[in-house]
Formats: C-alpha cells, sequence, structure tokens
C-alpha cells in the first residue's frame, strides 16, 4: 500500500516564526531550514538538541556539542513581520498572474 503525503509547508527559510507547543512554547526564532518532505523546520536558537561529535581528521577535536534539532512545521506558526503578531499564511493573486503570501490578520505581504 502506497501512501501520499502533500510535500508543502507553509513557512519559508527565513520566516520568523514563534513555536505552539513543547519546551519551547512561545519562544520566537527564525526558520533556517525547511525540510518539506519530512515536513518539519530547523528554527535559530530552538529544540536544542546535545550531538557526539567524533574527530574525523588529525587535529580535529571531538566532543559534545549543541545544535538545533528538526521540529515539525505544525508546531510553528509565522509572526507578521507588520503587526507582530502570530498568524495563518494566506495567498494573493494578482491580474498578471503573480502570487503572494499575506498575513490573514492584517493583509500584509509575508
Amino acid at each position: 500500500m502506497e501512501v501520499f503525503t502533500v510535500n508543502n509547508v507553509h513557512v519559508k527559510t527565513g520566516d520568523t516564526v514563534i513555536v505552539l507547543s513543547g519546551k519551547d512554547k512561545g519562544r520566537k526564532g527564525k526558520v533556517l531550514a525547511v525540510s518539506p518532505k519530512e515536513g518539519k523546520v530547523i528554527v535559530e536558537k530552538i529544540n536544542m538538541v546535545t550531538k557526539h561529535i567524533k574527530p574525523r581528521r588529525m587535529g580535529e577535536t571531538g566532543g559534545i556539542v549543541e545544535a538545533e534539532g528538526a521540529m515539525y512545521a505544525s508546531k510553528v506558526q509565522v509572526v507578521c513581520p507588520r503587526c507582530n503578531k502570530p498568524t495563518r499564511v494566506g495567498h494573493k493573486i494578482y491580474e498578471d498572474g503573480s502570487k503572494e503570501r499575506v498575513c490573514k490578520k492584517c493583509g500584509e505581504a509575508l
């Protein structure tokens, strides 16, 4: 049996988002990377995890390093740059066929 998934995410790299649930609930951060296939995002200074790094080359140091972990995109919501509120993302289609993401609260382009 094949499972079909939709590979589109409401956030893009560079968006400012707020975390809706989990240990970092209420914190804001900038999206560093988006993985639409997995439906996950990596947010700056959010969901910090410890990684054990092994030295690969001569002279390179190993040890325990803190890095951002991926989290599900459904756990974050875009923050509008104009009204500074968490908002849903809408789309506006113009006469020339171009499409733009807009804030559902104030109508400002994201």
